[in-house]
């Protein structure tokens, strides 16, 4: 079997939390970023030997929160553990917030081989921003973009849409500014208020209206269609990038590879086992330090299990899942796994199907949520 080619560490240290926001993350709490870092090496060290990596990931929560000596050490110690494959060429990626990146953390980041930075902009619309509760402002975006692209790294910007009274003309506005950006990826995604955030409760106080469906959808189809007008290629349902430059770290899980991952919440792919670290960093930190597991949730995934997520996984690439190559890859046909629910959704428009290839229509993207729990 090959090794996992491709390794995510969780940061989860941020300012302050979004209300939107799920993450596993620990909000004004940079205290606690030495002990982390020696929780994270402790958990690292597990590795045994370095594992080489054709693509590396720093999320969170905000990896650039960090001080710049202990952000060089994070970056030291991610790219001891996870050195670039020999031959190929690396992708390196890292998560920051235009609020709080300096020129100096950006020239840290860029001197230690990082490829990729990962924006968390949502809006550039200053009102938008105060209603999703951003830290930043368009200005801080600007500033942080171009410093960015002066030193090499590759942008890749997130954006939101959906937020509160937000118009389809705004949404328009806001992209249109973001393309002028001049990123190499963007990834669009509608606002969701899930349980446990304040923006669930405020919801469920009357104090916040989710937009209706039908302009969400509007929302997300002027998205497609914009981007696609300024060169983007969309290539996966919230996700576009620029000729070359699609994100390979996230291809690996769309297309079954496995990975490594370590950090708190941090989930893991190898040998066939799925792996998930406890949610709580404290916890995650103290387990490691009194030289427990940090693993809170282990599955061993049966084929039939590795063939449906890689199925669900396939179909949200707008690529879609070639049959033949499914079979050769999982030792099941498509039609095993889900043939009546392929012919339902074929019939309804939301599923294009021929003897090659399944692949989500236009209809089907717009709905595809409701779609997977269907294959799975």
């Amino acid at each position: 079997m090959t090794p996992p080619r491709s390794a995510y560490l969780h940061v989860p240290f941020c300012r302050h939390r979004c209300g939107y926001c799920n993450f596993a993350v620990v909000a004004g709490r940079d205290d606690l970023a030495p002990a982390y870092l020696r929780a994270l090496g402790v958990e690292l060290a597990q590795l045994d030997t370095p594992r080489p990596v054709e693509t590396l990931y720093l999320g969170g929560g905000t990896p650039t929160r960090l001080v710049l000596p202990l952000l060089d050490e994070l970056l030291t110690l991610a790219r001891k553990w996870f050195p670039a494959v020999e031959g190929a060429e690396p992708e390196f990626t890292v998560e920051a917030n235009p609020g709080d990146l300096s020129a100096e953390a950006i020239a840290l980041l860029a001197d230690r081989g990082v490829t990729r930075l990962s924006l968390g902009v949502q809006s550039l619309n200053p009102a938008k921003l105060r209603h999703l509760e951003r830290d930043h402002t368009p200005e801080d975006v600007h500033r942080v973009v171009r410093a960015a692209q002066d030193a090499g790294l590759h942008v890749a910007i997130d954006l939101i849409f959906a937020a509160p009274g937000e118009t389809l003309d705004e949404w328009r506005a806001d992209l249109d500014a973001a393309v002028a950006l001049e990123p190499t990826h963007a990834s669009t995604y509608g606002l969701t208020y899930e349980k446990g955030t304040s923006f669930w409760s405020r919801r469920s106080h009357g104090d916040l209206a989710e937009l209706d469906d039908e302009l969400q959808r509007s929302m997300y189809e002027l998205a497609i269609d914009r981007l696609a007008e300024r060169g983007f290629t969309h290539y996966e349902v919230s996700n576009f990038a620029r000729p070359g430059r699609r994100s390979r770290h996230n291809e690996a899980y769309w297309t079954g590879r496995e990975w490594f991952a370590a950090g708190p919440s941090a989930a893991r792919y190898v040998d066939g086992v799925r792996e998930t670290n406890h949610r709580s960093t404290t916890t995650w930190m103290r387990r490691l330090e009194a030289g427990e597991s940090p693993v809170a949730e282990r599955e061993q995934l049966t084929p039939e299990e590795k063939a449906r997520e890689r199925l669900v996984f396939g179909l949200r690439r707008l690529e879609g899942v070639r049959r033949q190559d499914f079979a050769t890859q999982t030792g099941y046909q498509v039609e095993q796994l889900a043939g009546k629910e392929i012919e339902r959704f074929t019939s309804l428009g939301l599923l294009s199907s021929d003897d090659e290839c399944v692949r989500l229509t236009r209809a089907g993207l717009l709905v595809s949520d409701a779609i997977w729990p269907e294959l799975l």
